[in-house]
């Protein structure tokens, strides 16, 4: 949504006055006309279709309770986006029409219901409908002169279309002369393009350096309106016929012998298409063709119902822009079923072993979706982290039929699994205890969802992962040195641990001869990697701490890590001599605000480890470290311990502590013995009690402004 979006949006249409109304059906014009524009006339969508058919939606709801209100331009009047400039414009002799929607079984009903009555056949048993798939490409008008392929239209905006005529002759699917057919006849279906064929054309595209393609649908629409044929030919379209314009004679009585004779011409129809006696058989067909949605080899986003009789269909006739016969029933934008081919183990740089659903790829909410998360063991079993049931406790195991949804950005999850189509045989899925990466023993500590691998730096899985981190922007983000280069030093046995990267220039002399005969590199930019690798030597305490991937410990903490020990000689020993638990330098550590037991138990495992600590001492010396700035040594607060407690009237807590650090003081969380002063605002409770036990000095705020001059 954009910053102008109206507040009322999600306000129910009733209650909208007639100035909201107004407002919104201005804001639903822009947004959708530019949708429009962006999915049929530039191929690259800016919004799902989930968000696109509410928005439409939400326009009808107000030009229904508003009809005074609906706008010439109105988006219920519009179908499509007009031709792009640089193809020819060809106006249809018979309007290419959008069809209506149903989201639910009881929209399917409903058109049943106005179907009979619009006819006077509310209590007549046996209307018939087709139900087909509905193909997810670009609609195709392919007009036939004497048998010959005369031109080839998009639908356009409806009314006038693009002339396609070359490119459509390059499509296999597409004859260019048939036989039996009348003089005049206009086939309309879909160009698409089946997964296999979108995988190979993305992988083509990405070696070539060139634009891939989010989905098939984009890929068949982009590859169709290209000026240069010769680009559409290398491109692996298809085509459905489903329905005919302009003709000089009729083709048949029913849709389905139409389509049936529209078979006979040599036109690819879709062998899923059947007759339907009621809403009941039309939906029972609609839930076996979404079963089968994942394994048909190409997108589709729902199915179409019509009336099968053609005579029925004239007396029904149209709308302004959908035809009153037919409505498409839409799968859920975020929802679909595929098979679970797999399920990988991967090992992340704190050694969490992180189960993956491989998938059979399938379009979900506009994106192929071919992996999954599992989030661990247990939610593969079937239960939440107390132990109780989820999915009714169905269990999850590689063959199964799953359930996908996506929203958004979220990575895709599996929300449930189809027990009637598990094989009968099928294993249940055993968890590892042993690390995939290198075979040390995996763990999972009391309280914890996440079993991790005991190897540390021996594992590389974790290794590989902790250099990434190590490189990343906000550690030591060394120009030139991404995550790419690191994958490709350590499968050479150039860098293992962080400090590697630092002794690269001195293991390998200047131009690093085995770096020069890569594709890619040479002697100069060799030697820029290295000057770039030695500009990193002077670092920020808080960045170091940060690049050591030490988990729960992320660029904040690490500031608060910093801030509190100033140097990395009293941060190293501070952790050294540490008891989780227990002791001085435990209770330092979880006073400071933001530092908490999980996270200090991290720390001084992590810095107590054998190997772990060996790699990090020689990184230091390597390193120049640099202080945490601190405050002049005049501020009456600086070096000092400082706990705010209860209200605080004249400004924000996080005021209060962004200030007293800025003057050098440390702020903690907690009373101890080591804190040198209390601010307590009305409400202290148990801090000011402690504070007074310990004989701590205790202030109220204005004391506290005085001290610091902001009184």
């Amino acid at each position: 949504m954009t910053k102008k979006t109206p507040t009322t949006l999600q306000a129910p249409v009733e209650s909208l006055t007639n100035a909201q109304a107004k407002a919104e059906l201005s804001w639903l014009a822009t947004q959708l006309r530019a949708a429009n524009k962006s999915y049929h006339g530039a191929d690259a969508p800016d919004i799902s279709d989930a968000d696109y058919d509410h928005l439409k939606q939400r326009n009808k709801s107000i030009e229904t309770a508003f009809p005074t209100l609906k706008r010439d331009d109105s988006p219920s009047e519009q179908i499509g986006a007009a031709p792009a400039d640089g193809f020819g414009k060809i106006k249809h002799v018979v309007r290419m029409l959008s069809l209506g929607n149903a989201f639910s079984d009881d929209d399917v009903f409903d058109f049943d219901t106005r179907v009979r009555k619009y006819l006077g056949r509310e209590n007549e048993i046996g209307l018939a409908y087709t139900a087909e798939p509905k193909i997810d490409g670009l609609s195709l008008s392919l007009r036939y002169e004497n048998g010959h392929l005369f031109q080839a239209a998009t639908r356009g905006d409806g009314e006038v279309g693009e002339n396609v005529t070359a490119n459509a002759r390059t499509i296999s699917d597409i004859p260019h002369q048939i036989s039996g057919a009348p003089d005049v006849l206009e086939v309309r279906g879909e160009v698409y393009m089946s997964h296999e064929d979108f995988a190979e054309l993305n992988a083509r595209q990405s070696d070539a350096g060139a634009k891939t393609f989010a989905n098939p649908r984009n890929a068949a629409a982009g590859s169709l309106r290209q000026l240069d044929a010769s680009i559409t030919r290398a491109r692996p379209l298809r085509f459905f016929a489903y329905a005919w314009g302009d003709l000089s004679a009729p083709l048949a009585q029913t849709q389905s012998d139409a389509i049936a004779r529209l078979q006979s011409f040599g036109f690819s129809t879709n062998p899923l298409t059947q007759i339907c006696s009621d809403p009941a058989a039309m939906i029972a067909h609609y839930q076996k063709i979404e079963q089968q949605r994942a394994t048909l080899g190409y997108d589709i986003d729902g199915v179409v119902y019509k009336v099968n009789d053609l005579g029925l269909q004239h007396r029904l006739g149209f709308r302004s822009t959908t035809p009153r016969w037919a409505i498409a029933h839409k799968f859920p934008a975020e929802l679909a079923w595929t098979r679970l081919e797999r399920i990988d183990i991967q090992v992340g740089r704190t050694g969490a072993l992180s189960p993956v659903a491989r998938l059979t790829p399938v379009t979900v909410g506009g994106v192929v979706v071919s992996n999954a998360t599992l989030h661990n063991e247990d939610y593969i079993a079937g239960r939440d982290g107390d132990g109780q049931p989820i999915r009714e406790g169905r269990d999850i195991r590689p063959g199964d039929w799953v359930q996908i949804y996506r929203a958004g950005d979220v990575i895709p999850k599996i929300k449930d699994v189809d027990l009637s189509r598990r094989a009968k045989d099928a294993p249940a899925f055993v968890f590892p205890d042993h690390c995939p990466e290198c075979g040390s023993a995996a763990i999972r500590e009391e309280g914890d969802a996440v079993r991790r691998c005991t190897g540390g730096m021996i594992c590389p899985a974790q290794a590989i992962e902790k250099l990434r981190h190590f490189v990343s922007r906000g550690a030591f983000d060394i120009e030139g040195m991404g995550a790419k280069q690191v994958e490709q030093f350590y499968a050479d046995g150039w860098v293992e641990t962080p400090a590697d990267i630092f002794t690269l220039r001195a293991r390998f002399g200047d131009g690093l001869q085995q770096l020069k005969n890569r594709d890619g590199w040479g002697e100069t930019s060799a030697n820029k990697l290295f000057d770039a690798i030695d500009s990193k030597r002077q670092i920020a305490l808080s960045r170091l701490i940060y690049s050591l991937g030490i988990r729960h410990v992320g660029d904040s903490s690490a500031g608060l890590l910093a801030n509190h020990y100033g140097r990395w000689d009293a941060f190293e020993t501070a952790m050294t001599q540490a008891q989780i638990g227990e002791g001085d330098a435990w209770d330092t550590l979880t006073s400071i605000d933001g530092i908490g037991a999980v996270m200090a138990t991290s720390l001084i495992t992590a810095m107590q480890q054998e190997a772990e600590r060996a790699s990090i001492d020689a990184l230091v010396a390597q390193l120049e470290v640099q202080d945490a700035v601190a405050a002049s040594s005049d501020s009456p607060v600086a070096g000092k311990i400082v706990v705010f407690t209860g209200t605080l009237e004249k400004m924000t807590r996080a005021e209060a502590k962004a200030r007293a650090e800025a003057l050098g003081a440390k702020v903690s969380g907690s009373v101890s013995a080591k804190t040198d002063i209390l601010v307590a605002g009305p409400g202290a409770g148990s801090k000011a009690k402690k504070a007074a036990d310990l004989g701590v000095q205790t202030m109220d705020e204005d004391d506290w402004l005085t001290l610091i001059g902001d009184a």
